[in-house]
């Protein structure tokens, strides 16, 4: 009899679904299938799955696929999603402990009834815990780097390490280890403050984010890393890319970092657009941009393979 990749998985508790579409997943809306998705109901379930597969087997970590280009073909292997078992928000006294499907906006919102100051600006970060740390998020002057008292992290044989800032390599929008090692938690430590304090600065980065970001529009957030000294959206905007568009994707008339698909981009056009854009800028001022976006998947059509048994 025929058979797919998930015969070739571990059992485990939690779950398998093949072909699962991932324009549904992420903002952008765009993309191909999973090959296969694996949702694990705990901690000891993604242990036991990360020690008992086939090492040849490919994996992705996904969150809620906000700063995430899914390519048109597909990605191929597991693409593996943190559900309910990661999204605690425990509070004891000024410190919290997070699970990494904790949503970034949710912690913030948090911190106003904990009366903990510093996690404001996680407001204006679409996304969960494990994206803000494997990005070194930030906004609004502050980043993980500066909260993060440690960070709970599974390697690709599912070992958990706890790894302090310095261990991660945190710099600018960047984190220094390896992309198939996990985030599963993090320990972030604030101030104490007010609750009125607290929760008039979170509505007041909001109502910010709302006047200058393309909040409503099919997004990812910015498009390129700020380079040393310089802005990116500035560097676009010099370089004529303010509303470019290419197919069905334009970078945002109201903040040009920011692409969106205007109702029927692909993947393809949005990754073309991005690097047209980086073109200009670099022809106009010598500056090589850097995404900020992920870009993962294939470019054409997966095919999946089936072995006889």
């Amino acid at each position: 009899m025929p058979y797919s990749l998930i015969h070739q998985l571990p059992h485990v508790r939690g779950r398998y679904q093949e072909e699962v579409p991932l324009s549904r997943s992420t903002w952008f809306q765009v993309g191909g299938p999973a090959q296969i998705t694996y949702k694990p109901a705990d901690l000891e379930d993604l242990q036991f799955f990360l020690k008992a597969r086939p090492r040849d087997i490919l994996i992705h970590i996904i969150g809620v696929g906000s700063n995430l280009l899914v390519r048109d073909g597909g990605i191929r292997g597991v693409v593996i999603r943190l559900g309910s078992g990661f999204t605690n928000i425990y509070t004891d006294g000024i410190t919290m402990h997070l699970g990494a499907a904790a949503m970034d906006r949710n912690v913030a919102m948090a911190s106003i009834d904990a009366e903990i100051e510093g996690f404001e600006f996680l407001c204006g970060i679409p996304g969960t815990m494990g994206g803000a740390l494997r990005m070194n998020a930030g906004a609004y002057g502050s980043d993980m780097s500066q909260i993060l008292e440690e960070a709970l992290v599974l390697d690709p044989r599912g070992k958990l390490h706890h790894l302090k800032p310095e261990e991660l390599g945190l710099s600018y929008r960047h984190c220094s280890i390896p992309n198939d090692w996990i985030f599963i938690g993090a320990k972030i430590k604030g101030r104490k403050g007010k609750a009125d304090k607290i929760r008039s600065r979170i509505e007041e980065y909001l109502s910010a984010r709302e006047e200058t970001q393309p909040v409503r529009s099919r997004t990812s957030g910015s498009t390129f890393a700020n380079p040393e000294g310089h802005s990116a959206w500035k560097l676009i905007d010099e370089a004529g890319c303010r509303g470019l568009k290419v197919g069905g994707a334009q970078m945002s008339e109201m903040h040009c970092n920011f692409m969106i698909n205007t109702g029927d981009a692909s993947a393809q056009d949005l990754e073309d657009l991005g690097n047209e854009v980086k073109a200009r800028v670099k022809a106009k001022s010598g500056i090589d941009l850097r995404w900020e976006i992920e870009k993962i998947g294939e470019t054409n059509q997966l095919v999946i393979e089936k072995k006889v048994a």
